[in-house]
């Protein structure tokens, strides 16, 4: 089996205010561009300090849940010892280490193989920064 590997860096703008960006379409954009109906795996990577990518499902409350929880565990208050930026900015620089950067997903048949609810998405808690780049590579 020869195997390939493709990159594409894509502009996102998840706005001034914490969110739940949905990448499932572009992701699936991405690879019917380059995966040819081949089986492999496709890595989902957020090249920022401030942001994660979670698999989730969206519409039915959940990206508010978790939005939600991450303010429980990550208050946007002055604690933080990283001060620069919007107040509490501290937190999103933790947010990474609980909601990681990249995610590997299985492609089968050249479309992601995920489950019914399944969403491929950014968490990003950082207002300061609207816009944002992610690195989508498909290995197959």
């Amino acid at each position: 089996m020869a195997e390939s590997f493709t990159t594409r860096e894509i502009d996102v703008r998840t706005g001034s205010r914490e969110t739940v960006h949905d990448l499932t379409r572009e992701c699936a954009s991405f690879l019917r561009d380059v995966a040819a109906g081949r089986d492999g795996l496709l890595n989902v990577f957020a090249p920022h300090a401030t942001m994660g990518v979670a698999l989730l499902e969206t519409g039915a409350g959940s990206d508010e849940d978790l939005l939600s929880a991450l303010r429980d565990l990550l208050p946007p208050d002055d604690r933080w010892r990283h001060k620069h930026g919007s107040p509490g900015h501290g937190r999103d620089h933790v947010l990474p280490a609980l909601v990681p950067p990249h995610a590997t997903l299985p492609v089968v048949g050249g479309e992601l193989a995920l489950g019914t609810w399944q969403s491929v998405c950014l968490v990003d808690t950082n207002g300061d920064n609207p816009s944002r780049q992610v690195r989508l590579s498909f290995l197959g």
